[in-house]
């Protein structure tokens, strides 16, 4: 399938489930096709877009390793996405990434997330959450920042004092997103 067939394909992409599962196993079963979607997903000015965007996401949903050969090319791209529509399944691969990062359990993410992806991913959610983004984005911003917060001297107070200036402005789900990481960044703070 060429670029341009994907480009069409992704046509039928809708907000459904089924649609999207459909896509994301598409690529799964044709990993020769996943550079393709990220082309059409770093179109950031084009509609379909978002779409490729969705199905990257339902991909890395299924199976967050399917992202590894990829981290370099999505990293050094995310922050120049800017639909809304595709801007929210950006943040949430970020989310699903720190997640596998920092979870218990032994993954391949452990290793192939380098310290030049992680830099990025902390940078392109800075930008979400100090830029005109909606809440789901600044929502899975904040988990990510928190959760590869740990690693970095400075990133738990420049996030604290974001969410804590950014409070009083924001809706009642962002505002009980950021209690909730504020107790978390209080708990995980040395003791002065």
């Amino acid at each position: 399938m060429t670029t341009e067939q994907l480009y069409n394909e992704l046509n039928y992409v809708n907000h459904s489930r089924e649609k999207r599962l459909f896509y994301a196993h598409m690529m799964q079963n044709n990993p020769k096709l996943v550079p393709k979607l990220l082309n059409i997903l770093f179109k950031v000015d084009d509609k379909i877009s978002p779409r490729a965007a969705w199905v990257f996401e339902f991909m890395c949903n299924d199976d967050i390793n399917t992202i590894i050969p990829y981290l370099n090319k999505f990293t050094e791209n995310m922050h120049k996405v800017h639909l809304d529509s595709a801007v929210r399944p950006v943040a949430k691969i970020c989310e699903f990434l720190a997640k596998a990062y920092t979870s218990k359990e032994d993954n391949n993410i452990k290793t192939a997330l380098t310290e030049t992806h992680k830099e990025r991913i902390i940078e392109n959610c800075f930008d979400y959450m100090i830029n005109d983004e909606k809440v789901a984005p600044k929502a899975y911003s904040m988990s990510v920042l928190f959760l590869l917060g740990k690693d970095y001297d400075w990133v738990y107070p420049e996030l604290a004092r974001i969410l804590e200036d950014d409070f009083s402005k924001q809706t009642a789900a962002f505002k009980a997103r950021a209690r909730h990481i504020l107790k978390k960044i209080k708990k995980a703070s040395p003791k002065n």
